[in-house]
């Protein structure tokens, strides 16, 4: 597959960056926010205009003079995001005019000799269209008033002079690629994981918990096998969330979680299992996803023993039971021990979650186990099972046509389902057993 040109989008805080991505993608992928500093790592998406197909490259307001580590990593990312892309768009305010920080980014840009399109974007009103003549000054060629927020002005033409040598998109087969959210509470080390597993800073990393906040999607090939690898943001109770970023990065994480094939949860060796890990772990299995368990910072924990792994592998058995099905590895992501095992299991639960059984065979498994263990009987009514078929995967899926739907009990599904996974396997995937009532032929 040809790659796709690349065009990042960059500007000091608060210009409307997210804005102006949001408007090219068609909905609203990255977080929008009046605060500036809102978007912290570079973040991709892919666009269409006139049948081009090209990626976005979304940036971290920059502010060059600032010495603060988080502004400082924001600064690398735009100037990786820049080093990265075929072409840039500079985006500057119309509404508060040009600032000292528009000439120094000006002057940066200059200098990486690529396509740069500098965009004035919050042109809403007649006295704004006014100011951008002003924007000359900054030596980029000619300025193009924008609205980003309403798609009026000149976004259009703007896209035309950016995809003028793009070619025309050919309809061609995507490979697969295995989706893997990267998910847990926050500081748990998740962005740590991506870098190490990209061998190289795609993230931004910091000791102050909660620093990533949208979801970031990372592309590697493993082995012949493409991944995409999600970093999300931190997911705290709901109670320490204050409403507004922090909330709308939670909820990108969950998203992410819905739309992954696989969710590698995190979870910190240092400080243990949490009851927030639990919860996790339920929206996992609740949506239907394959897990990873990873127990991340296992360089830290010094006692280690020949049974320290089984002991902690033990513990989370006994913390969170309902996740036996899924592989526990024990990983660091500053030396890197066993994080290949994360692509390995990866492959899988993925191979495993879209498995689907013979329905002869099915049948004759349930049956088995029916004549083996017949369910105790209820008020003098006993569950019959007429039939069985698998009705989806990721996660397999199973209805029983019953006698009676009440009469299946949750002790009697947890059976079923593990005489299921002895037969077929479903291994790092959860299993879903439905039931639907059918009239006993007379």
């Amino acid at each position: 597959m040809k790659r796709k040109p690349t065009v990042a989008i960059v500007g000091r805080p608060n210009v409307g960056k997210s804005t102006f991505v949001n408007r090219l993608v068609g909905k609203r992928n990255s977080i929008v926010d009046d605060a500036p500093g809102v978007t912290r790592d570079r973040i991709y998406f892919d666009v269409e205009w006139q049948n081009k197909q090209f990626t976005v490259i979304d940036t971290g307001g920059i502010i060059p003079d600032d010495d603060s580590d988080i502004m400082g990593s924001i600064f690398s990312q735009a100037q990786l995001a820049c080093d990265e892309a075929d072409k840039i768009v500079f985006l500057v305010d119309g509404k508060s005019g040009i600032n000292p920080i528009d000439y120094d980014i000006a002057n940066i840009l200059r200098r990486t000799k690529k396509p740069v399109y500098l965009a004035v974007n919050k042109c809403d009103s007649s006295s704004s269209f006014a100011a951008v003549n002003d924007f000359y000054e900054l030596a980029l060629g000619e300025p193009i008033a924008i609205s980003a927020l309403h798609g009026s002005g000149g976004v259009g033409d703007l896209l035309d002079l950016i995809t003028h040598d793009f070619e025309v998109s050919e309809d061609e087969e995507e490979n697969k690629s295995i989706r893997i959210a990267i998910v847990g509470r926050p500081n748990a080390g998740k962005s740590s994981i991506v870098n190490a597993l990209l061998d190289t800073k795609r993230v931004i990393v910091s000791d102050v918990s909660g620093t990533t906040r949208d979801s970031i999607d990372s592309h590697i090939n493993y082995n012949g096998t493409d991944f995409t690898i999600v970093d999300t943001a931190g997911i705290r109770k709901k109670s320490k969330v204050d409403y507004g970023v922090e909330k709308f990065a939670v909820d990108r994480a969950i998203r992410s979680i819905r739309n992954c094939d696989v969710a590698l949860l995190v979870i910190d060796a240092k400080e243990g299992i949490s009851e927030q890990d639990k919860r996790i772990s339920s929206i996992i299995t609740e949506a239907g996803k394959g897990i990873i368990v990873a127990i991340n910072k296992w360089d830290l924990i010094e006692d280690k023993k020949s049974n320290t792994i089984n002991k902690f592998s033990k513990k989370l058995e006994n913390d969170i039971p309902f996740l036996s099905y899924a592989p526990k590895i024990f990983i660091s992501a500053v030396t890197k021990q066993r994080l290949t095992q994360i692509f390995d299991e990866g492959i899988k639960i993925y191979n495993e979650g879209i498995k689907r059984t013979s329905t002869g065979l099915l049948n004759k498994i349930v049956n088995e186990a029916y004549a083996l263990n017949p369910p105790t009987s209820f008020k003098g009514k006993r569950l019959k099972i007429y039939y069985t078929t698998q009705v989806g995967v990721q996660p397999p899926t199973f209805v029983f046509f019953v006698n009676n739907e009440s009469l299946m009990k949750d002790n009697y599904k947890r059976y079923l389902e593990n005489r299921l996974r002895e037969a077929f396997g479903f291994f790092g995937n959860p299993v879903r057993l439905c039931t639907k009532e059918r009239k006993e032929k007379k």
